[in-house]
């Protein structure tokens, strides 16, 4: 008898082939998989942050795992970009929908037996002021991750990706007001992107 077999994990690692800021010239194109590692990573670095300069009790290790899923439905629904996608709080909602289908989706590609444990990396029926707070640091991350793209880009002498800098910038250094983790990130560790091998080894 013929084992079922189930599809979730190979759909994820489909991520690799998604590309984003596709309606832009890159001079290096960006995956949806190197994107969904460096969220992780960063949002793994903000709780810790929190942790030990700001005395929480943050769940790092969630962070990352929230952060390497948190565009997985990108997989079907492919990358809409930002302009659009926040273009109205129509189109933002009508989306947020598609996304949520999106999800689901995913998750019925697993057993019965571990929908329950996936479904809560993409969201929490009742999430407590901590779980709710991770993902406002995951959030972050993902502009982080963005504006880090964008500081890149122009170190390579793009200069298509001025204004977007310029807006998410701005996005970040409100961020820093209200979370204090992100700050902490930017004063210690955003200076560095865009160095060369060479500086980055000094």
């Amino acid at each position: 008898m013929e084992k079922e077999s189930y599809n979730f994990f190979a759909a994820i690692a489909r991520m690799k082939y998604i590309d984003r800021w596709a309606l832009m010239r890159n001079s290096r194109e960006e995956n949806l998989c190197e994107h969904s590692m460096e969220v992780a990573m960063l949002a793994h670095a903000l709780c810790k942050i929190g942790n030990l300069y700001l005395n929480k009790n943050l769940n790092a290790d969630k962070a990352a795992v929230i952060g390497l899923y948190h565009d997985a439905s990108e997989i079907i629904t492919g990358d809409m970009p930002t302009p659009v996608k926040y273009y109205s709080e129509t189109i933002r909602s009508a989306y947020k929908e598609v996304e949520k289908v999106a999800e689901q989706k995913l998750i019925d590609k697993l057993p019965e037996e571990m929908r329950r444990d996936f479904s809560e990396i993409f969201w929490e029926e009742q999430p407590s002021k901590e779980d709710l707070y991770v993902r406002r640091l995951v959030k972050a991350a993902d502009k982080l991750s963005a504006l880090i793209k964008c500081i890149n880009e122009e170190k390579a002498g793009n200069g298509e990706f001025h204004t977007a800098k310029n807006t998410i910038q701005k996005a970040v250094d409100e961020m820093c007001e209200e979370l204090e983790e992100v700050k902490i990130f930017c004063d210690k560790f955003l200076k560095a992107y865009g160095q060369t091998l060479d500086e980055l080894s000094e």
